[in-house]
């Protein structure tokens, strides 16, 4: 039996895609082994959305030879693709390049190397030639209570920052029977929340012309053993009132919208390229606070963007104190070569970039801390994830982590509990 490591750098839809693949090679006889363990096959999921990305993914194509010299490399993912012509020259060691598409082509590539049938290949091609949703599927349990559930690719909106829609191209819709059917065979293995997932999950249906995301939603939610349903991150303007007004009669659909900011100045916004003021941002989160006062909105933050001055970070800052959200991740600008933000005048120094992380971080950490509190002797319904030495962790509707003393193992179950306590940044509680 040969054995087969994966390593997967980036984000969650990276996450699928790699377990997808995974997936191929145990069907087809693989065995599964550590990335640090010797294996027949290596293949590295790459990430390209700032150079520390692409750097570690080059350390990480390389060690693979270390490991074991007579393996065959796989280097798949988005600095594949942003590298495809050149990725080579970087890393010798690498023997298939596939890139964002052609991923479900993997383990036949795999054999043909193996039966000298090809060597030295690469499938990277124009991304943006591709129309059709490259259909990829998950289904093992093992020890996990979520489940992503990949329903798009690509993205359309071009924000002047950005590299993603180079290499993942246009939106591309996956077809609403495949994503019910997976979500049907995924409830039915036992997983209890799936998480909607895409590049820019706000966009499914558009190139479909049949269906859109709520359409999407309301058939989801009708599956009977789902019992959460989470959605990664969407765009505000998609927060409109006859949204609201449908989510509120979704009782499984998770109280938690990471609505993707970026910044708090409209002047950066503009130069962003995004498609949002802030007031129109702020109206979103008022929207969903009407329906539901205890929703967590997360976002993410970045600082030092061209041109960003003392005041306009000061606008950020000032923006997201009032907004109160739950918890902000914080990137300090990186240029991606090819994207307009690499060029513009006025690029900020890597220590005021730093600085205003620092500062930011801060702020962060007094926000979550603040949402976490106003859970403080509230009740509160955990699908519990782990069990260790009469410890259950999980998470609220709300994404808030909660430690529960028990002497029973509810892995896998949703609970009732009641908050006591915050400790390390852990709520604690009881169960009912």
């Amino acid at each position: 039996m040969r054995k087969v490591a994966f390593y997967t750098l980036g984000c969650k839809v990276n996450q699928y895609d790699t377990e997808a693949v995974l997936e191929d090679f145990k069907k087809n006889g693989y065995q599964i082994v550590n990335f640090n363990d010797f294996a027949d096959v290596y293949v590295v999921n790459t990430c390209t959305v700032t150079h520390l990305s692409d750097r570690k993914c080059r350390q990480m194509l390389r060690k693979t030879k270390k490991i074991n010299p007579e393996s065959i490399l796989v280097a798949m993912g988005c600095y594949a693709q942003i590298a495809g012509d050149t990725i080579k020259e970087q890393v010798d060691e690498i023997d298939i390049i596939v890139g964002t598409n052609h991923r479900s082509k993997i383990v036949q590539l795999v054999r043909d190397y193996y039966e000298g049938i090809s060597k030295d290949i690469n499938l990277v091609s124009d991304i943006m030639e591709v129309d059709e949703f490259e259909e990829l599927k998950i289904s093992d349990m093992g020890e996990r209570t979520r489940v992503y559930l990949k329903i798009q690719e690509g993205c359309n909106n071009y924000c002047s920052y950005c590299i993603i829609p180079y290499v993942r191209g246009k939106i591309r819709s996956r077809k609403e029977e495949q994503v019910l059917e997976e979500a049907v065979r995924l409830s039915q293995i036992g997983f209890k929340e799936i998480v909607l997932s895409g590049i820019h999950v706000a966009s499914y249906g558009k190139d479909l012309g049949n269906t859109s995301l709520m359409e999407l939603l309301k058939k989801v939610h009708q599956i009977p053993d789902i019992r959460r349903i989470r959605m990664s991150s969407i765009e505000p303007l998609i927060i409109t009132d006859s949204f609201v007004e449908e989510i509120n009669n979704m009782p499984k659909l998770c109280k938690h919208f990471h609505l993707s900011l970026q910044s708090g100045s409209d002047s950066v916004l503009t130069r962003m390229n995004r498609k949002y003021t802030k007031d129109q941002y702020k109206e979103s989160v008022a929207k969903l606070r009407s329906i539901w006062p205890d929703v967590a909105i997360t976002t993410d933050i970045i600082v030092g963007f061209p041109g960003e001055t003392d005041d306009e970070f000061k606008e950020t800052l000032d923006f997201i104190k009032d907004l109160k959200l739950a918890q902000i991740h914080i990137f300090p600008f990186s240029p991606r070569i090819g994207t307009p933000a690499a060029t513009m005048d006025n690029q900020v120094t890597s220590s005021i970039k730093d600085q205003r992380v620092k500062i930011l971080s801060i702020l962060e950490k007094e926000l979550r801390k603040e949402f976490m509190r106003a859970h403080l002797n509230q009740q509160a319904e955990v699908l519990f994830e782990d069990y260790q030495d009469h410890i259950l962790t999980g998470y609220t509707s709300n994404y808030l982590k909660v430690r529960v003393m028990s002497e029973i193992n509810l892995e896998n179950t949703i609970a009732h509990i009641v908050i006591d306590d915050l400790k390390n940044d852990e709520l604690i509680g009881h169960l009912q």
